[in-house]
């Protein structure tokens, strides 16, 4: 298996203000680019050519990524016009694939960290001859998940779409994002269409008798689809939780990239990340979170759990918890701000109540609050 399809086409819609102007897999996690690390992973499993499947803010892979060869790989690009679904995107994507019919071809999502061993799920694929292999793990509540219930030689027996009763929830195996599969089958997609490969492409090769198994795994998984999970995934590369061959720097409690700047009065603990040119002020805590480039956290001001976009600015004293501020935006000393606020591009929070910044912002993200708590909007609206 050298050949894989990287499936990176969607908005990140549950990330923004962060993917308002790039895309999640683009955002930096425990230093680089999220699909750095992926990148890194299939090649370590012998994967040389990896095909992109792109859609929004295509454009931005090929530049970040270029040809691919000082990662070791050779990448192509494939964009799809109108939205083609997972299945439709593989299909899209086949069209560069050079493996013969006969032989394997990994699928990964381009959105989350796992430390699955591919290579071993090739092998398995490979000696069961199987059509299909999917990657499968278990979740405690898999309410938000497709299920997968598998017999006892791990055939696959059913794939069951988000279930919204006890009495549906009758496995706790989830689809994991990871597959291997034999070309021929990636051949039979319908193609220039709309396809849910989980919705159509999988039950239908049930139907028709095709030999698709799940190979249950228990290492390290998780969807980096919302910022909570996305400043843990960074925040567990960093503490050496999961691994990662692209990790920048040596695992620890922090991590401080080239041109950051950090006060020897502060503290930083929990994987937090301090991303190039930013700084971090006398005095000031901070706990599991991403900072990124440039982005500025003053004196005494405390954070956790949260994101702070390029070149966003915290003010002394204030205190984020499980806080997004977006690219930009500025909060004003002294605020004290609760989980779940999202601060837009661009936008200004002052030290006492919320008015729309003045100048333009630099994306259009509304900012969203929970708990009734009212929301910091940038003047792009």
């Amino acid at each position: 298996m050298t050949e894989a399809i990287l499936l990176v086409g969607g908005q990140g819609t549950r990330l923004r203000p962060l993917t308002s102007h790039i895309p999640k897999p683009l955002l930096p996690v425990a230093g680089v680019p999220f699909l750095t690390h992926q990148l890194a992973r299939a090649a370590a499993a012998g994967i040389t050519r990896i095909v992109f499947a792109t859609s929004y803010l295509a454009e931005l892979f090929a530049e970040e990524f270029g040809d691919g060869s000082r990662l070791g790989l050779e990448l192509e690009y494939v964009t799809e016009e109108v939205a083609l679904g997972t299945g439709g995107a593989i299909r899209n994507a086949a069209e560069r694939l050079r493996s013969a019919p006969g032989e394997p071809v990994l699928v990964f999502n381009g959105d989350i960290l796992s430390g699955l061993d591919v290579a071993a799920l090739r092998d398995s694929h490979v000696a069961s001859r199987a059509d299909v292999t999917l990657h499968l793990q278990r979740v405690a509540d898999p309410r938000a998940f497709g299920l997968v219930p598998t017999d006892a030689e791990g055939r696959v027996r059913a794939f069951l779409e988000k279930p919204q009763t006890p009495e549906e929830i009758t496995t706790d195996q989830i689809n994991a994002g990871c597959y291997v599969f034999t070309r021929s089958v990636i051949d039979r997609i319908p193609a220039g269409r709309n396809v849910s490969v989980e919705r159509e492409t999988f039950p239908e090769l049930l139907a028709s008798g095709a030999h698709v198994r799940g190979v249950v795994d228990d290492s390290y998984w998780l969807d980096l689809g919302t910022p909570a999970a996305f400043v843990q995934g960074s925040a567990d590369l960093v503490r050496g939780r999961v691994t990662s061959p692209a990790l920048p720097g040596p695992t620890g409690e922090s991590l401080v990239l080239p041109g950051a700047r950090v006060h020897p009065g502060a503290v930083l603990s929990g994987g937090t990340v301090v991303g190039p040119g930013a700084e971090v002020g006398a005095g000031a805590v901070v706990d599991g979170s991403v900072l990124l480039t440039g982005a500025r956290v003053a004196a005494r001001a405390s954070l956790s759990a949260s994101v702070v976009g390029r070149h966003a600015v915290i003010g002394e004293d204030s205190v984020l918890d499980a806080v997004v501020v977006g690219d930009g935006a500025r909060v004003a000393e002294g605020n004290e701000l609760p989980p779940g606020l999202r601060i837009a591009c661009g936008a200004f929070l002052p030290a006492h109540g919320v008015r729309t910044s003045a100048s333009p912002a630099p994306c259009t993200a509304q900012a969203v609050a929970h708990s009734g708590v009212p929301h910091a909007s940038s003047a792009a609206h």
